[in-house]
């Protein structure tokens, strides 16, 4: 059989390299956090196989694409990692962020790969010296200067692999050939041979399929994992048996001990190696005569495979007690993932969103007719394009903790260069949110953290002198809370020193002289453009741009990010968050010919039939009385200018908000609406209290509400308007409670 050109290894190598980049990476940063993870259980077994497997998966893609730098440097890692699974090396400090260093240097290889000639002279010379380190560690410093690929063959076992690849294998891409070259870097192919009963006629061939059939000899010291691992990305479209070497029964009643329950006797003899698939079907065969000769008299399958093949009694006994385990269990869930272009489902929720304007378009029409069949059969899908958009929407939906995870190796790193000694605490990482946001938002999470390890945490011995522990303790938290995502970020380092804050801000001009605001706004300076309290500048601090980064780009996500500190205690930063950045329920209100949404979370009631007639300030202020509690009142025809006739009544939409609730004034309430989020261009990007706009069913255009930065203007104390109670004396009002 002829070898595949050296073109056709090209075009399988540059089609599927993608899917081994995107897969090594994901092992990479596994890697890293399982690392992470054991140096704070050093005993935990499972971790410690979960870590070798992930650095024997990047070691066996690799060597299936002829990656032979990846191979050559993950094999040591392996070898160390065996020898700690073994219990002759132990997991300590310099270890690990030896083994840490190891990953960094793979998922440059990685990269490189992606790459090419991204690898230099010095990169070689850092592997050599990490190979160095790692066979030092394991006593075996001669064998440093060899980078031996594989394992010494004085204990290898020979194993038979009989391998059919499926007909779609070549126009998916796979070299057969280069597997069976892989393999050749775990051992020895001693023997090979093709099976041509499968290959059809030529009259019946297709010239583009796949009808090679190999029955192979192989002698490793590696173990069945590790063989099946050299067929991963082809056993979906291939048909694999690997018959273990000859061994005691006490070998088989082990592997049936650890294996999972299998359903059916002869699957489990196959699966273990005790007998090959021909033998079974074979025992099958002779029982299915018998039975058609003898009825209900015809022998069974354990005992026929006893006397044809001669596996002991005692591995069919142990299979049958493994088989009767699985019978009535119930089955376990089949959970299949599909992996989806990110740009794919970005353009699946634009069509989303053009599909949600077209629906209140055509309800808008629907409801002008009058046509009861018309307007019930709008409703009708409008409820199912709401169900698709909830679904949508849903796709886009991750956990925030993996994102906080990665966070765990820069505490690490950071806090030893610092000389301190930090511990992260991760809470609420199951919270989801959307997969835009949770990308944008980890350069400023990134920014936060390592500001608090640089500013807030004192070194153990400060902390030991003001009666703290030696520990200091980093907390990242998720959380839902009214309708948005809340994100803090909280040490118990030694907190911000306001008077040194205001005073660096008066030698800048930020504060006027002898002025002293409030704490809460000079908490706030921190984020000026260029401000920073740091008396040197170090690789980590003192320039001044990452906390105008943080705002900066909080804002971008229609986010607010705030500051509480107590000094000697520690500081807490909460940044809120949209769910989505897509497509969210709003609640549609008017000021004249000017329609507004806010977001249907945050309103928390509606009070209708108010007279007009109430006192404001010069800003469009006023408070009024709601349940004997004072509520801030701002006027959005005021606030923004509107020029539009006064109606008889109003109505206040009472919202919630971090700081507090307050209400606004509109003239009309239009409920609630599914609102397409639209960015603002860029000569409206600066008014205040608007994040974005969207379309409406007529085509008109709606403002979206930023009830975060609506709220500092709302609540800020009016110093003209009278106090008036709600309602007036005489006047009806009726008030409509809203389930965010």
């Amino acid at each position: 059989m002829s070898r595949p050109s050296d073109d056709a290894d090209q075009s399988f190598i540059a089609e599927a390299m993608p899917a081994f980049i995107s897969e090594a990476r994901e092992q990479v940063e596994a890697i890293e956090q399982l690392l992470l993870q054991l140096e704070e259980n050093p005993g935990d077994r499972e971790l410690l196989d979960a870590l070798f497997r992930c650095a024997h998966t990047v070691k066996g893609s690799a060597g299936i694409f002829g990656l032979d730098k990846v191979v050559a440097f993950t094999h040591h890692v392996e070898t160390l990692l065996d020898n700690m699974r073994e219990g002759s090396v132990a997991l300590g400090p310099q270890l690990s962020t030896l083994l840490l260093e190891c990953n960094d240097q793979i998922l440059h290889l990685v990269d490189s790969a992606a790459d090419e000639g991204a690898d230099s002279q010095q990169d070689a010379e850092t592997r050599a010296d990490l190979i160095t380190r790692l066979h030092a560690i394991m006593g075996d410093t001669a064998a440093a200067k060899q980078p031996a690929t594989v394992p010494p063959a004085d204990a290898s076992k020979r194993w038979h692999i009989s391998v059919q690849f499926g007909p779609e294998c070549f126009r998916n891409g796979m070299d057969p050939l280069s597997i069976i070259r892989y393999l050749g870097t775990m051992g020895t192919v001693v023997a090979i041979q093709c099976d041509r009963s499968v290959i059809p006629t030529l009259a019946a061939t297709d010239p583009e399929a796949c009808y090679l059939a190999l029955e192979l000899g192989f002698e490793t010291t590696v173990d069945r994992a590790a063989i099946e691992g050299a067929f991963s990305f082809v056993k979906d479209d291939c048909q694999l048996r690997i018959l273990a070497p000859p061994a005691p029964v006490e070998h088989f009643v082990k592997l049936l001990d650890a294996m999972p329950d299998r359903p059916l006797l002869g699957d489990i003899l196959v699966n273990i190696g005790a007998i090959t698939q021909e033998q079974l079907i074979d025992g099958l065969r002779t029982q299915q005569a018998a039975r058609a000769g003898a009825g209900a008299q015809a022998p069974r399958l354990g005992d026929l495979l006893q006397q044809q093949t001669g596996v002991a009694p005692e591995v069919i006994a142990a299979a049958l007690n493994k088989q009767n385990k699985r019978e009535g269990a119930p089955a376990p869930d089949d959970n299949r993932y599909i992996r989806v272009q990110a740009d794919r489902l970005d353009d699946v929720i634009n069509l989303l969103g053009e599909l949600v304007i077209a629906g209140a378009g055509a309800a808008l029409v629907a409801r002008q007719t009058r046509h009861s069949a018309l307007i019930e059969a709008n409703q009708h899908m409008g409820r199912l394009i709401e169900e698709i958009r909830n679904g949508t929407l849903q796709l886009r939906m991750v956990p925030i903790g993996e994102t906080f995870s990665r966070f765990r190796r820069v505490v690490r790193d950071t806090a030893a260069a610092l000389g301190k000694e930090v511990a992260l605490e991760i809470v609420g990482g199951d919270t989801e949110m959307d997969k835009s946001v949770v990308e944008k938002i980890a350069d400023p999470l990134m920014h936060l953290v390592r500001n608090g390890l640089d500013h807030g945490l004192e070194t153990p011995a400060e902390r030991l002198a003001a009666g703290k522990p030696a520990q200091g303790t980093l907390v990242l938290s998720a959380r839902h809370e009214s309708g948005s995502i809340l994100i803090r970020i909280q040490d118990d380092g030694r907190g911000i020193n306001r008077d040194k804050v205001l005073h660096r801000a008066w030698e800048r001009g930020l504060v006027d002289k002898d002025v002293v605001p409030p704490d809460a706004d000079i908490l706030k300076l921190i984020f000026a453009p260029g401000f920073s309290t740091a008396e040197a500048v170090t690789n980590l601090s003192g320039r001044g741009v990452g906390m105008d980064v943080v705002g900066k780009n909080i804002a971008a996500l229609r986010g607010t990010v705030t500051v509480s500190s107590v000094f000697g205690a520690g500081t807490h930063i909460d940044i809120r968050l949209p769910l989505t950045l897509a497509i969210i329920d709003g609640f549609l209100v008017a000021v004249g010919q000017s329609k507004f949404i806010m977001p249907l979370e945050s309103v928390v009631e509606v009070i209708e039939n108010r007279p007009t007639a109430t006192a404001l300030d010069a800003r469009g202020r006023s408070v009024v009385e709601l349940r004997g509690e004072v509520l801030p009142v701002v006027s959005l025809r005021a606030l923004y200018g509107l020029e539009a006739e006064l109606p008889e009544r109003v109505s206040i939409v009472v919202v919630g908000s971090a700081s507090g609730k307050y209400g606004m004034l509109v003239d009309t309430l239009m409920g609630q609406h599914q609102t397409v989020i639209k960015p603002l261009g860029r000569m409206f990007r600066t008014l205040r209290g608007i994040s974005g706009s969207s379309i409406l069913g007529n085509g008109e255009v709606a403002l979206i509400f930023d009830v975060s930065a609506l709220s500092e203007l709302a609540m800020h104390q009016p110093t003209t308007a009278p106090y008036q109670t709600l309602p007036p004396s005489g006047e009806p009002s009726r008030t409509a409670h809203l389930s965010p």
